[in-house]
C-alpha cells in the first residue's frame, strides 16, 4: 500500500469518482479517501449501503444521462482525475435494452464531449473483457472483437470512441477491461460471495457447467490498476485500452475444488443445476502483458488469498445485510418517488415544504428527488431553491423564463423527473405533504393513481360551495369521468406520467387528462388548509377561466347545447311563420300594433347568437393555441448541487 499510496498522492485533484455507489468504485473510492481528502464519490441518487459510513459532503447526487447536471457537476468542481466506473447490464437481471446503451455509451460520449472542453489530466474507464464476445481466449487488445450481447456491443462502443479520442483529439484517457472482478463489497448474488456463503455453511451453492471459464482477479489488483493509468498518463497512453486480468484461467469445476480444499467442504458440487449467462464462455481469460508492460501493473492477489479474504468480509455480514447487499428485485423492494412543487411567490413556504417533505419521505424509507419549478415568481424563489440545493443533494431547481402557469410548472417537471412515481403539489402548502404517505401505502397496493379529494376546505363558504358546484358541473358535462373535489395533488405511476406526456395540447388541464388516460385511479380524502403565508393568486376571473379550461377541453356539451337550442329555434320560428302566414291570408288586418314584441325577440335572439359565437369562439381560441405550435414552456435554467445552470432551447446546458 505504501507504494500505491505515493501514486495516490501524485494524482492531480479534485478526483470524482463515478459509479462510488458500485462494487468497483467503492473499492477504488474508499482506496483514494484513506490518502486524500478531495476525492468525491459520484452516485446517481444517494448513497447506498457500500457508502454508509462516507461522510454526505464526500457524496455528490449526479444522474449522468442528465447532460445539463453532468455539465453543472463539472462547471462546479472543475475535477483534474476522473474515474469512470458506471455500468449497466453486467448483471444477468438489468437486462433493460435502452437502458444498457443510454447509461453505457451515450452517458459516456456526453461526459467525454463535456471534459474535453476543459483542461484535466486524466479519464480511467471501466471497460469489460465483455467486449470481445466469442473471441476470448487470451485476446491482445488490437485482436479482434465479436461482442455477443448488448452490454458488450455497448462497452465495445464507447472504447473505440474513447480510444478515437484519445488518438486523434489528445483526450488523455485509458480504457480497462476488466475480467471477473472478486472481493469485498460485490453484490451478495453473485458467484464468489454466494459461494464462500455456502462454504461457510460447509455447502456449494448449484453450478453452472463444469467447463465454464473466467480469470478471476482481486478488486485490489483492479483499483490499483485504475491508480497505475491515472498516475502513469502521458500522450503515449492516450486512447489505450488494456486488459486487467490475470491471464490464469480457472473453470468452475477447479473453482469449486479449490473451495471445498480451502473452507473443507465435504459435499460434492453439482454441476450444470444452474442456468449460465448467455454470454459465458468455456475458455474465457486474459492477456496481461501490455497492461505489464506499458503501466507496469501487475496482479498481486491469488485466487485462494483472495477467496479467504472475500470470505471475512461475507462472514461480518449478517442475513439481512447479505439480502440488502444486492441489486436482484431492488425495486420490488424500494421504489422511488418525485415530488414536483409548482412554485409562484412561494418563497417563504418552499424551505417548510422541503423540510415537510423530506421528513415524509425518510419516515417511508424510499429514494426520492424534490424538483421545485420556479414559474417566473417575482420573489426570491429561485435563490431560495438554490440555497436548498446545495444543502441537499435530493432537490433539483427548475426556473422557467416566465410564468407559464401551474399545469406547464408541473408538465415540466415531469419532462425531467426520474423515479417510479410522480407526486404534483401547489408550492403554497394548502396539499399537505404528510398525505403522500397514504398515497404510497395506495401505490404499493397496485393503484396507478392516487389523488387527493377535498372533502372541505378552510375558506368562505361561499367559496367552498363554488368549488363543490364546479366540480359537479364539470363531471356532468365531460365526456370521462371526473371525480368530484380532486384537483392536481396526487401520486401517478410512471407509465401514466409517461402517457400524460403523450398528450400533445397546450392549453393543459391536468386533472382531466388524469382521468382521461384511465389505469386504477382511488382516492383520499383530506381537509384542504389555508395558504401558511400570503395571499391566493386565485380570484373571480382567474376562477372562471380554470371553470372554462376544463370544461372546454373536456366537454363538447355546450356546441351540443347549441345544436339543441338551434334546432328547438328553428321548428318555433318555422311553426310561427306558418301561423303567422296562415293568419295573414285569413284575416289580413291581423299585423301588431306595436314594435315591442318584434324589439324583444331580436334581442333574445340577439343575445343568443352572441353567446353562441362566444362559446364557438373560445373552442376556436383552444385549436388556435394548439395550430400556433409555440413551445409548451421555456426552461430559463436548472438549479442542481447549489448551481444554477442556463439552459439553451435544446435543453442542453449553455
Amino acid at each position: 500500500m505504501s507504494d500505491l499510496a505515493a501514486y495516490i498522492r501524485s494524482l492531480r485533484g479534485p478526483i470524482l469518482v463515478a459509479g462510488a455507489s458500485g462494487f468497483v468504485g467503492a473499492n477504488l473510492f474508499k482506496l483514494i479517501a484513506a490518502v486524500r481528502d478531495d476525492v468525491f464519490a459520484v452516485v446517481q441518487s444517494e448513497k447506498n449501503w457500500r457508502l454508509v459510513e462516507v461522510k454526505d459532503e464526500l457524496i455528490i447526487s449526479v444522474d449522468f444521462n442528465d447532460y445539463a447536471a453532468t455539465k453543472n457537476l463539472l462547471s462546479s468542481l472543475s475535477p483534474q482525475t476522473i474515474f469512470n466506473c458506471v455500468a449497466y447490464g453486467a448483471y444477468s437481471f438489468e437486462n433493460d435494452t435502452r437502458l444498457i446503451y443510454q447509461t453505457n455509451f451515450h452517458a459516456v460520449v456526453n461526459l467525454v464531449e463535456l471534459l474535453s472542453e476543459r483542461p484535466f489530466a486524466a479519464f480511467i474507464h471501466a471497460g469489460s473483457s465483455s467486449e470481445y464476445g466469442t473471441n476470448c481466449t487470451a485476446p491482445a487488445e488490437e485482436d479482434l472483437c465479436d461482442p455477443n450481447s448488448h452490454y458488450a456491443v455497448s462497452k465495445l462502443a464507447v472504447a473505440e470512441h474513447l480510444r478515437y479520442m484519445g488518438r486523434h483529439r489528445g483526450f488523455p484517457c485509458v480504457n480497462l477491461r476488466l475480467y471477473a472482478v472478486y472481493g469485498p463489497l460485490e453484490d451478495t448474488s453473485r458467484l464468489i460471495p454466494t459461494l464462500l456463503r455456502q462454504a461457510r455453511l460447509g455447502k456449494l451453492p448449484p453450478f453452472v457447467n463444469a467447463r465454464t471459464s473466467r480469470d478471476f482477479v482481486h478488486v485490489d489488483d483492479v483499483c490499483s490498476a485504475f491508480i497505475l493509468a491515472a498516475a502513469r498518463m502521458h500522450p503515449g497512453l492516450y486512447g489505450e485500452r488494456f486488459n486487467i486480468g490475470t491471464g490464469s484461467k480457472t473453470s468452475i469445476a477447479e473453482l469449486a475444488e479449490l473451495t471445498r480444499r480451502v473452507f473443507r467442504v465435504q459435499e460434492e458440487p453439482r454441476f450444470g443445476t444452474m442456468e449460465g449467462r448467455a454470454w459465458d464462455m468455456a475458455e474465457w481469460y486474459s492477456d496481461p502483458r501490455k497492461a505489464v508492460e506499458m503501466l507496469g501493473w501487475t496482479p498481486k492477489v491469488g485466487l485462494e488469498e483472495g477467496l479467504q479474504s472475500t470470505a471475512q468480509w461475507v462472514a461480518q455480514l449478517s442475513d439481512a445485510d447479505l439480502a440488502a447487499a444486492t441489486k436482484v428485485d431492488s425495486k420490488e423492494r424500494v421504489r422511488s418517488v418525485s415530488a414536483i412543487v409548482a412554485c409562484y411567490k412561494d418563497e417563504q413556504a418552499i424551505p417548510v415544504m422541503h423540510r415537510r417533505l423530506t421528513e415524509t419521505f425518510k419516515k417511508l424509507r424510499i429514494d426520492y428527488e424534490i424538483i421545485f419549478v420556479n414559474d417566473g415568481s417575482p420573489d426570491a424563489s429561485a435563490r431560495v431553491i438554490l440555497e436548498l440545493s446545495l444543502e441537499d443533494p435530493h432537490v433539483i431547481g427548475i426556473s422557467h423564463s416566465r410564468n407559464f402557469g401551474s399545469q406547464m410548472a408541473f408538465r415540466s417537471g415531469m419532462e425531467l423527473c426520474t423515479k417510479d412515481a410522480v407526486v404534483l403539489l401547489d408550492g403554497d402548502l394548502q396539499d399537505p405533504p404528510e398525505l403522500i404517505e397514504q398515497f404510497y401505502q395506495r401505490w404499493e397496493e397496485g393503484w396507478d393513481v392516487v389523488y387527493g379529494r377535498r372533502v372541505k376546505r378552510k375558506m368562505p363558504l361561499f367559496w367552498g360551495l363554488m368549488y363543490k358546484l364546479f366540480y359537479r358541473v364539470f363531471a356532468a358535462f365531460s365526456y370521462v369521468t371526473i371525480p368530484h373535489d380532486a384537483g392536481d395533488f396526487s401520486l401517478m405511476d410512471k407509465r401514466v406520467v409517461g402517457w400524460l406526456l403523450n398528450c400533445p395540447e397546450r392549453d393543459l388541464f391536468l386533472r382531466g387528462l388524469r382521468a382521461y388516460v384511465g389505469f386504477r385511479q382511488s382516492g383520499v380524502d383530506y381537509v384542504r388548509p389555508e395558504r401558511m403565508f400570503g395571499h391566493s393568486t386565485n380570484n373571480l376571473f382567474k376562477n372562471i377561466g380554470w371553470a372554462k379550461k376544463g370544461i372546454f377541453s373536456f366537454s363538447d356539451t355546450p356546441l351540443n347545447m347549441l345544436t339543441a337550442v338551434g334546432l328547438v329555434s328553428f321548428g318555433l320560428s318555422s311553426l310561427a311563420a306558418v301561423v303567422v302566414a296562415t293568419l295573414r291570408l285569413l284575416y289580413p288586418d291581423i299585423a301588431p300594433k306595436g314594435v315591442t314584441t318584434l324589439l324583444i325577440t331580436i334581442l333574445m335572439f340577439g343575445s343568443a347568437n352572441l353567446f353562441a359565437i362566444g362559446l364557438v369562439g373560445e373552442y376556436v381560441a383552444k385549436i388556435m393555441a394548439e395550430v400556433k405550435g409555440r413551445p409548451r414552456l421555456i426552461r430559463a435554467s436548472l438549479i442542481r448541487n447549489g448551481k444554477s445552470t442556463d439552459l439553451l432551447p435544446d435543453g442542453k446546458a449553455r
